[in-house]
C-alpha cells in the first residue's frame, strides 16, 4: 500500500473542510507537483499532466494550482514576464528572490539581515507575520554584459 505524503494530507483536509471532493486528477496533478522543483507554470505542469494522463484539461490544472495556493502547498511567484508561476512552499525553506526583468532569470537567495530586519519592523508595529515574499527585480550579470 502507498504512503500518503504529508502534502496529500494536508490537501485532503483542506477539501473536506471546503466540502470539494478528492478526484483522482487533483491527486495526479498534486503528485506531478510534488515531484519537479522550481517555478513553474501552469502551462508547464499541464504538459506534464497530459502526459500522464491526456483527459484532463489545462482549466482543471489551473483550478488544482489555485487549490493547492490556497492551502499551502504552493506559491504563486511573479517574474515579471506576465506568466504567473508557482513553487512548491509546504515543507520548503523559506527564500526570497532576484527577478532580472531582460531575461527572466530568477534567482532564490536567503539574507539573515533583510529577515531580522522584516522581523524588528512586525514586533515593532505589532504586526503578526503570516507570510511574505521579497521579490527584487533588476538586470542580471549575464544580460548587463
Amino acid at each position: 500500500m502507498k504512503k500518503i505524503s504529508p502534502e496529500m494530507l494536508v490537501f485532503r483536509d483542506y477539501l473536506g473542510r471546503r466540502r470539494l471532493k478528492e478526484t483522482p486528477h487533483r491527486r495526479l496533478i498534486l503528485d506531478i507537483f510534488l515531484a519537479g522543483e522550481g517555478h513553474r507554470s501552469v502551462e508547464d505542469v499541464h504538459n506534464e499532466v497530459r502526459a500522464a494522463d491526456p483527459r484532463i484539461g489545462y482549466t482543471t490544472v489551473y483550478r488544482a494550482m489555485k487549490l493547492f495556493t490556497e492551502c499551502g502547498l504552493a506559491r504563486e511567484i511573479d517574474l515579471a514576464d506576465g506568466v504567473t508561476r508557482y513553487e512548491q512552499l509546504y515543507n520548503h525553506t523559506h527564500h526570497d528572490h532576484l527577478v532580472c526583468t531582460e531575461c527572466g532569470k530568477s534567482i532564490e537567495f536567503l539574507n539573515e539581515a533583510i529577515e531580522n530586519a522584516q522581523d524588528a519592523a512586525s514586533r515593532k508595529l505589532g504586526f503578526k507575520v503570516l507570510d511574505h515574499k521579497l521579490h527584487i527585480y533588476g538586470v542580471c550579470s549575464e544580460c548587463r554584459s
